[in-house]
């Protein structure tokens, strides 16, 4: 199926794609049928958004705790292995350093 993520991901644009339907449902409604009927919709939107709500926090979650671990995983390798730690970084810094350069020679 999918990583816990990608099925909170699915929920969540299901649940975004069925908020925007009730919303338009109401604006059509709205602009032609009564208050009552407006109003019988709003609990079915509000529904949806809570829903919606929910997958999001469920992402955010996810998303918080693959960072921590993405974190961790990096800081023990930068433990086990300094010296080549200290090569990617001098290199990367040097890549930039070069597009800064090049980047302001253009001026």
């Amino acid at each position: 199926m999918g990583t816990p993520f990608d099925v909170a991901r699915e929920r969540l644009v299901s649940d975004v794609r069925s908020v925007l339907t009730d919303t338009e449902e109401i604006v059509q409604v709205a602009a032609s049928e009564s208050k009552e009927k407006v109003a019988a919709l709003r609990p079915r939107v509000d529904a949806s958004l809570q829903r919606a709500r929910t997958r999001l926090r469920e992402i955010e979650t996810a998303v918080e705790a693959r960072a921590r671990e993405t974190a961790h995983q990096a800081d023990v390798y930068a433990h086990e292995h300094p010296w080549q730690t200290a090569g990617v970084a001098a290199g990367i810094g040097a890549a930039v350093g070069a597009v800064v350069a090049l980047l302001l020679s253009r001026r």
